[in-house]
């Protein structure tokens, strides 16, 4: 009698357990809406068009998702340090960005299979006297770096003897802090730093050929939704197959195709 009532018992948690964990995709699908949180500004990434639509490489991608879950997507905009929080915090069901799984943020968020590789650069005034990494390892040396990013840790131990200087927002206010002269050089995302200087006057900015690292990127999800992460991860083996992801990096990534459009 007593294996009997353990057994019912036993019944009865798991069903609960299973409703409990109905999972996140049957949320979202209940929910008729994929909520989505990416950088107010990081192209080729994310960005703001000229008619004022948001769009971008990993915006493009996170649209393929929702079509292919049949909702209606809404884009959630966060400075670089507020991604995380935001998907923490339940506001967003994932993260799309061009942010390194690193291990520190793995212990925080899930993140995807990698899908795309990329490096950090270092790169400076046109006219600077700094024409070369080397030259930016001076001692006192004005470092603009993005507060939280990879590239703010790749620059402390690259430039042990510069003064580092930590932004909050987003890529192009390192653009403008080494254009304005309140930097010397910069580090960040070669593909973001390519993206971002062509809002400048051709030739405003020299981009070291030399990468400080090469590097993953891929989207996140919070470990308390296995199921999204699984279909995250489906999905882009699928857009890889089809040739889907490699148009979409083609466009806004390997070439300045999307200036003209946007």
């Amino acid at each position: 009698m007593k294996i009997a009532k353990l057994f019912i018992a036993g019944l009865a948690l798991a069903s609960l357990t299973a409703v409990a964990s109905a999972g996140t995709l049957d949320d979202i699908t209940k929910r008729g809406e994929l909520r989505v949180a990416v950088q107010t500004q990081g192209p080729p990434f994310s960005l703001v068009g000229a008619n004022g639509e948001r769009t971008g490489s990993s915006v493009e991608l996170a649209e393929l998702m929702a079509k292919e879950m049949g909702v209606k997507i809404t884009f959630l905009d966060f400075d670089w340090d507020g991604l995380i929080p935001a998907l923490l915090s339940g506001k967003a069901d994932l993260l799309v960005a061009d942010m390194t799984p690193t291990l520190a943020r793995g212990m925080k968020v899930a993140f995807t299979k990698p899908y795309m590789y990329t490096g950090s650069t270092v790169f400076t005034k046109a006219d600077s006297k700094f024409k070369t990494t080397e030259d930016c390892k001076a001692k006192g040396t004005k470092i603009a770096v993005l507060l939280g990013a990879t590239g703010e840790k790749e620059a402390k131990t690259a430039f042990p003897d510069a003064d580092i200087k930590s932004y909050k927002g987003g890529g192009p206010l390192l653009l403008d802090a080494i254009n304005n002269g309140q930097a010397d050089c910069g580090v960040n995302d070669v593909s973001a730093v390519k993206g971002q200087s062509t809002a400048y006057p051709a030739g405003s900015f020299t981009i070291m050929p030399d990468l400080l690292s090469k590097e993953p990127l891929a989207f996140a999800t919070r470990y308390d939704e296995p199921d999204l992460l699984v279909w995250m991860n489906l999905f882009l083996d699928q857009v890889s197959v089809d040739g889907r992801l490699q148009k979409n990096l083609d466009y806004w990534v390997n070439s300045d195709a999307w200036k003209k459009d946007h």
